[in-house]
């Protein structure tokens, strides 16, 4: 483990001192946590998007059926009829 110096204004020090006793745990452990869940949802975005635009795009609709123009896909009024 590698310790660290932070400096956090008056509320968000007040702040994290209640919710780390909420939790029974140190403000220390507690900021630790906060940045590794950050550092893990980050990674599983990334890994997420990744597969996301790794397939091709798909048409709505019919299979070889043209893709919607810009304007289709907006037109409010179309979707209220």
């Amino acid at each position: 483990m590698k310790n660290v110096t932070i400096t956090l204004d008056a509320a968000t020090a007040a702040w994290a001192r209640q919710a780390a006793a909420a939790q029974g745990i140190s403000v220390s452990r507690f900021v630790g946590e906060l940045l590794q869940k950050q550092r893990r949802d980050g990674a599983a975005y990334e890994d997420a998007m990744r597969r996301f635009l790794s397939k091709p795009p798909v048409a709505l609709g019919a299979p070889g059926e043209k893709y919607l123009t810009r304007e289709e896909v907006h037109d409010r009024a179309r979707l209220r009829r």
